[in-house]
C-alpha cells in the first residue's frame, strides 16, 4: 500500500537555526556513532503527527524512503526532507506547530550529543550527574521558568483509551486550565492529548495566553506516540529513565488516567520514588482519576499496588472517580502545599532538586531477553527497590509492544520471559490480563499479540 508523501525545504521558526559544520557532519553521519538514525527517526515521528499508529517498526517500514538533511545557508540552516508524510503539510506548507517540533528534535539531539554525552562535568554514571543532565536538557529547551509559582500538572495515561475516557481527560484538563494550571504529558495521543486540549479552553476563557503545554518524550517511544499538535514545548530526553525523572522534577503534581503497561510503569516510578525514606515529608499531590466506567480499572490498579507494596502505599495517592472539578481543586490545594514546602526548605519552584531519586530508577534499562529474565521480582528487598524492578518489567513490555527495537527482538528471539515470586507473578499476570481484556495494550481495533510470558 502506498502512502502520500511530500518533498520540501523547511526553514526554522523560533527554534535552533544555526549549527557548526561539525554538528552538521554528525547529523549526516550514518555510522553507529553518528546522529543521523536517531535524528531521522524522531523527525519522521514528528512529521507523522495525527496518524493513528502505535507501532514504531511499522512506521519506519511504511516510510523507508524518508530522508532528512541539514542544509547550511548564508543566514543559518534549513532542513530538506524527502518522502515525508503528507499529513504534516497543508497546501504544500508544513504546519507551524510541526515545524517547531521538528527543530526541537534537532536542538535536543545535538545538545545531548555535544553537552551531555562524554561531558566530564556531567557524570551520568552517578545519580547526581544524571539529575544534572536532566536539568541541563530542560534548561536548554527553555521550559524552566524561575519566576512562576508551582503550577505544572503532569498528566499520565494510555494512548489507547476509549472515547468517554478521552472526553473525561479533556474535562479534567479544562478545569485545570480554568485554575491557571499548566499541563505536561508524554506528548502523544489519548490521555496525553485530552488534558492539553481541555486546558486550552480553560486558559482561553481566563485570557491566559502564556499557557504551557509541555510534551516530554524519548527516541524509543516517539515513533509510537507522535507529538500531538497542542504541545507548544517539546523536549526529547535521551531515554525513558531520564524522561520519567524529567516529569517528576519539573512537575508539581501528577494526575493519572487509565492506561496500560506504560501507565503502570509510570505509577511504579513515582510511587517507588515517594516510598524512599528521604522523601517521606515531601508534599507531592498524586491523583488517579477516570470516568465512572473506569472505576473497576482503578480498583485493579489499587489492589495490585496494595498487594505488592503494602497497605500504606495508598497514603501517597487519592482515587477520584467521575469528578473533574474535584481533581482540579485537589491539584490546586496540592500546589499550595508544594509552594509552602519549597519556600520552607529553600528549593526551586521550577525544578525539584530535593526529591531523592535512587540510582535504580535512573540507570538506563535495556529490555533484552536476558535482562528481562533476570529481573529481581521478589519481596526480599526494600519496597522502593521492588518498585524499581517492577517498573523495568513494565518498561520491557512497552518496548515489546510498540518500540521498533523491542518488536524486532521479540520477532527474533520469541517472547520476553518474566519470572519472580509466585505471589508477585500472580498479581502481575492478573493486572496485565485486565489491560489486554480492556484493549489498553494497543490501539482499539488492533488484535493484541503478547510480547511476554509470565513464569509463575
Amino acid at each position: 500500500m502506498k502512502y502520500e508523501v511530500v518533498d520540501a525545504i523547511i526553514s526554522p521558526i523560533g527554534r535552533l537555526d544555526v549549527l557548526s559544520k561539525y554538528e552538521v557532519a554528525k547529523l549526516l553521519d550514518h555510522s553507529q556513532g553518528g546522529l543521523y538514525t536517531v535524528f531521522r527517526n524522531c523527525s519522521l515521528a514528528v512529521l507523522n503527527c495525527g496518524n493513528r499508529m502505535d507501532d514504531g517498526k511499522k512506521l519506519l517500514e511504511r516510510y523507508q524512503s524518508f530522508e532528512i538533511r541539514v542544509i547550511q545557508v548564508e543566514r543559518g540552516i534549513k532542513l530538506q526532507v524527502t518522502g515525508a508524510p503528507a499529513i504534516a503539510f497543508v497546501d504544500g506548507h508544513i504546519i507551524k506547530g510541526i515545524n517547531e517540533h521538528l527543530f526541537a528534535v534537532l536542538r535536543d539531539v545535538i545538545y545531548t550529543c555535544e553537552m551531555i554525552s562524554g561531558n566530564p562535568y556531567i557524570d551520568i554514571t552517578q545519580s547526581e550527574g544524571i539529575s544534572n543532565a536532566v536539568f541541563h536538557i530542560l534548561r536548554n529547551a527553555e521550559v524552566l521558568h524561575a519566576k512562576t509559582d508551582p503550577n505544572m500538572v503532569v498528566c499520565w495515561g494510555g494512548h489507547s483509551i476509549s472515547r468517554h475516557e478521552y472526553d473525561y481527560s479533556k474535562e479534567v484538563g479544562y478545569h485545570l486550565g480554568l485554575r491557571g494550571l499548566d499541563i505536561c504529558t508524554g506528548c502523544g495521543p489519548g490521555a496525553m492529548k485530552g488534558p492539553m486540549k481541555g486546558a486550552t479552553i480553560g486558559h482561553a476563557k481566563q485570557r491566559i495566553r502564556s499557557g504551557q503545554y509541555l510534551g516530554i518524550t524519548e527516541p524509543g517511544i516517539i515513533a509510537a506516540e507522535s507529538p500531538n499538535p497542542i504541545v507548544n514545548n517539546l523536549v526529547i530526553m535521551p531515554d525513558i529513565e531520564k524522561r520519567l525523572e524529567a516529569f517528576v522534577r519539573v512537575g508539581h503534581g501528577i494526575v493519572v488516567y487509565p492506561g496500560g503497561a506504560g501507565t503502570a510503569e509510570e505509577i511504579l516510578f513515582i510511587l517507588g520514588v515517594l516510598l524512599h525514606p528521604e522523601n517521606k515529608d515531601m508534599p507531592f499531590p498524586l491523583v488517579f482519576t477516570g470516568p465512572e466506567k473506569a472505576a473497576d480499572y482503578f480498583k485493579v490498579i489499587n489492589q495490585f499496588l496494595v498487594d505488592i507494596l503494602g497497605e500504606d502505599v495508598q497514603n501517597f495517592y487519592q482515587i477520584i472517580i467521575d469528578d473533574p472539578e474535584k481533581v482540579a481543586q485537589t491539584m490546586c490545594d496540592g500546589m499550595k502545599q508544594v509552594k509552602a514546602y519549597r519556600r520552607k526548605v529553600g528549593d526551586a519552584f521550577y525544578f525539584n532538586w530535593r526529591l531523592k531519586i535512587d540510582k535504580e530508577f535512573q540507570q538506563e534499562f535495556k529490555p533484552t531477553h536476558e535482562n528481562m529474565r533476570n529481573l529481581q521480582l521478589h519481596k526480599d528487598q526494600e519496597r522502593h527497590l521492588l518498585a524499581a524492578n517492577l517498573r523495568r518489567a513494565f518498561s520491557g513490555i512497552v518496548a515489546g509492544n510498540v518500540k521498533d527495537e523491542g518488536i524486532r527482538a521479540i520477532e527474533q528471539h520469541g517472547l520476553f520471559e518474566i519470572k519472580g515470586d509466585a505471589e508477585i507473578m500472580e498479581r502481575m499476570d492478573t493486572l496485565l490480563a485486565s489491560f489486554v481484556a480492556q484493549t489498553r495494550m494497543k490501539l482499539a481495533g488492533e488484535a493484541y499479540q503478547p510480547c511476554y510470558r509470565i513464569i509463575k
